[in-house]
Formats: C-alpha cells, sequence, structure tokens
C-alpha cells in the first residue's frame, strides 16, 4: 500500500484527520476539572455571602455526605469542597463570636456613656460653663445640687433639681453672702438683701438650712378685726441691718402721705366708699357686677411703695366683706410685708423679676391693681412686651367670670388707646364692663380705671 493510500485509509475515505479517542478523553477530563472548580468557587463564594447558608438550612444540607460521583478525581474533589465547607463553618462561627463580643462592648459603652450623661445632668455640668463666676462651694452647692425624689415609672430615681432664678449666676457675690450662714443656727436678718437679689433676677431664692429669728420683746398681735386698723408696735417688726427704714415708725412719719393708721385710720377705711362714675370705683358696686357671695377669694398688686394707701388696706376692706385677698407688697426699704402680716392679712413678695403669680390657673375670684403694681410685675416702665406677659398671667389665674379691676393705673396718653386697651382686650381677651381715663398729673400722664371680665368661655 502506498502513502496516499495509507492517508486515505486514515482519513476514513473523506481525506480529512480525526483526533484520536485519547487527546478526546483528555479533553473531558479538563472540562470537568475546570467545571469542579469554577463550581467549588462558586459554593464558597454563596456561603461565604451567607445566602448560600440559608439554602443550606432550607435544604437540610449535610457538607459531610457530599458525593458528586464515584472515582478517584470526584473524591478527591468532593474532600476538598467538605474541607472548604469545614474551614467556612468555623470562620462563621468565629465571626458570630467576634460579633457577640463587640456588640457587648457597643452596650457596656453605650452604659457607660448614659451614666456619665446621667451624672453630669445631675451635677449641671461645670458650674463655671453653666456661666458661675467660681466653682460652688459650701451651703450654696448644697442648695443648688440635684437630690433623688424617690421612684419614677421606670423605676428609677429622678433627680430633683431645687428652682433658682437664672439671673442668679450674674449676682453670684450677693448669693454667696445671702448663702453665708451657720447650718442649723439663726438665719441672718437680711430681707433687704433678699430683695435686691430677687430685683436682680435671682428669683427665687435657695432655701436655706437656717432658723428665721424673732424679733425681741415680740408680743402676740390684736385680735381680729380690732389689728386691722391699729398701728403695730416696733416690736413685731425684725430689725434689719440692710433696711434703710428698719422699723413701723419709719413707714408712719407725722404727714398726709404717711401710713400712720392711728392718725388715717378713717380716711383708710373710706377708701373705695365712692363711686364717682369716672375714675373711683366702690367696693360695692364691683362686688355688685357679680353674683352675691360668688366673689370670695383675690390678690392686690399694690406695686409696694407706690400706692397711696396703707399696706393691705384694700385686703382689709375686702375682709370686712368677706373676702379673702392676699396683697402683694414688695418690702423695697422698709418692712412692708411684716407691716401686712401685722394687720391679720396674707402678703406676698412680689417683684419684678416674678413674672408668674404664685396662684394655680383659675383659682382668683378678683384682682385688683392699684396706681403701678402692674408695672411692677411688668418690669416696670413702659415695656409692652413684659406688660403683656403680666396681663396674660392675671387672665390665667382668673377663674372665668374672674374680676381685673385696674384701679388708677398711670399710663402715657399715647398708649391709653393704641397700646394699652387694644392689648387688654385685643390680645388677652378680657372684656369690658366699665372704662374710664382722666388726666394725671404731669405732662402727657393719663390714669386708667377699669373693670374688666374674664369671658366664661374662651
Amino acid at each position: 500500500m502506498d502513502a496516499a493510500a495509507a492517508a486515505d485509509l486514515l482519513d476514513g475515505g473523506n481525506g480529512k484527520n480525526k483526533p484520536p479517542r485519547r487527546r478526546c478523553h483528555y479533553c473531558n477530563t479538563t472540562a470537568i476539572t475546570l467545571l469542579m472548580f469554577v463550581l467549588t468557587n462558586t459554593v464558597s463564594i454563596v456561603v461565604s455571602s451567607g445566602a448560600g447558608s440559608s439554602f443550606l438550612r432550607r435544604y437540610n444540607y449535610k457538607p459531610s455526605n457530599i458525593r458528586l460521583w464515584d472515582g478517584g478525581s470526584s473524591a478527591l474533589l468532593a474532600a476538598d469542597l467538605n474541607t472548604t465547607q469545614s474551614d467556612l463553618a468555623a470562620s462563621r462561627a468565629e465571626l458570630a463570636a467576634l460579633h457577640a463580643r463587640v456588640r457587648t462592648a457597643n452596650e457596656l459603652l453605650r452604659t457607660l456613656l448614659d451614666a456619665m450623661s446621667t451624672r453630669n445632668t445631675a451635677t449641671g455640668g461645670d458650674t463655671l460653663a453653666a456661666g458661675w463666676k467660681r466653682e460652688l462651694t459650701g451651703e450654696l452647692k448644697l442648695a443648688v445640687e440635684p437630690h433623688g425624689t424617690g421612684t419614677n415609672a421606670t423605676g428609677g430615681a429622678p433627680a430633683a433639681f431645687p428652682a433658682l432664678g437664672h439671673a442668679c449666676v450674674r449676682v453670684q457675690d450677693d448669693l454667696e453672702r445671702y448663702m453665708s450662714y451657720t447650718p442649723g443656727g439663726e438665719c441672718p436678718s437680711d430681707e433687704a438683701l433678699a430683695h435686691r437679689l430677687m430685683r436682680s433676677g435671682c428669683e427665687p431664692l435657695p432655701r436655706r438650712r437656717c432658723r428665721a429669728p424673732s424679733p425681741k420683746g415680740y408680743t402676740h398681735p390684736l385680735p381680729l378685726p380690732a389689728s386691722l386698723w391699729a398701728a403695730p408696735p416696733d416690736a413685731a417688726v425684725l430689725w434689719d441691718a440692710y433696711l434703710p427704714c428698719k422699723n413701723y415708725s419709719c413707714l408712719m412719719p407725722a404727714t398726709p402721705a404717711s401710713f400712720d393708721l392711728r392718725r388715717r385710720r378713717k380716711e383708710e377705711k373710706a377708701r373705695w366708699a365712692r363711686d364717682d362714675g369716672t375714675l373711683e370705683y366702690s367696693i360695692a358696686a364691683v362686688l355688685a357686677s357679680r353674683p352675691n357671695g360668688t366673689v370670695r377669694v383675690g390678690h392686690d398688686l399694690a406695686g409696694g411703695g407706690e400706692t397711696t394707701y396703707a399696706p393691705g388696706t384694700f385686703a382689709a376692706r375686702m375682709m370686712e366683706r368677706g373676702v379673702t385677698v392676699v396683697t402683694a407688697a414688695v418690702s423695697d426699704g422698709a418692712p412692708r410685708n411684716s407691716f401686712v402680716a401685722a394687720r391679720g392679712l396674707v402678703s406676698v413678695h412680689v417683684t419684678a423679676a416674678h413674672h408668674r403669680l404664685p396662684f394655680f390657673d383659675r383659682t382668683l375670684d378678683i384682682v385688683h391693681e392699684a396706681a403701678g403694681g402692674l408695672g411692677v410685675l411688668a418690669g416696670g416702665g413702659d415695656d409692652v412686651m413684659m406688660m403683656e406677659f403680666a396681663l396674660f398671667d392675671v387672665y390665667r389665674v382668673l377663674r372665668p367670670g374672674g374680676l381685673f379691676w385696674i384701679d388708677h393705673y398711670p399710663c402715657a396718653a399715647a398708649h391709653v388707646n393704641a397700646t394699652f386697651a387694644r392689648m387688654v382686650v385685643e390680645r388677652v381677651g378680657f372684656r369690658k364692663l366699665r372704662w374710664n381715663t382722666g388726666r394725671g398729673k404731669g405732662k402727657g400722664r393719663w390714669y386708667i380705671s377699669a373693670l374688666l371680665e374674664k369671658p366664661m368661655m374662651a
């Protein structure tokens, strides 16, 4: 057989060479190996990403039972795959343990931060950062730091922050002097110092751990109703080194404008007895505007030394009518609050810094403002914004249908109708029962007398 015939025989008679079967077996093995490599890596990626684990759990896959096919190559690949799965499982277990430790550390850190935050809040943080010139010490520090008050709804013990005027940090020198005393001993006689602090905005003042002193030679007061119109003795007032007027005698000099009840009892008892239809209102006419007996408790914004009647006289006149009135007297340079108390009446210390009257909402039947008392509550002057705050607070403490009696309120002529009248009626919401204006002393100065009602329904 020649070469051509041999070639033709090999080509199967069509002139093309066929690959030997040995080579086809080699190609199939390579493809299978490559496929197994890809499959192994794919399974590893899926398992490591977390998707494979859910798949395996779903179908109860057990890596130890993997058997792809029989044979030496498949057994080796299955062993490699099983080893890889075991390593992945171990890595996942280690990662889960690490996550658990991280969560524990986060919880501990959060607990520590919360504790630090609670401590900073409870202690008020850095006192210097809060505006104090010096670190608080002694009784002042004890008085203003928070204390526990019991158990709240969540089971913790909340911190109670004592009330302290926000402007106290500006008068730290006077406040430290006020809090300088012997704990458990007798308090200093420093009413004027307390008043100066409150006028500066340091109101309310911190409490003190000392006993309020009693006047020397103090005697029991006269019984009611005699005490209402009797001049109290000087022994009933405590001598105060800070007060320019240290007793009742200097409140009652021998002048027509004095508060001497011995000389002016008839004049004092005649106040608010006549109604002239203009600025002068009588108590009888005011009480007649309400159903009989429904005006029971009230408040007198007397304005301290700015009034032309003795402290407590309005409350005394109302008491004779069966109405209990608390007097707001300002002890500015004289013991006016003690004077009111000696007459058997109740007084409260209200200053320009005390913007909120010391009464609950809707508790009073009447509020009486006399000769600048509202100005004291509003901070004095013609500050329209502060006056509006004061009027809204009067509205707050009055019950529905309660009366607001404005008695000779001094006001600039330009503000009578354009500002004050519109504020009282339109802004605050009082209803006019009576409204009278009249010229006062001084150029452009007018007075307002009015009887206003808080509406029964807003």
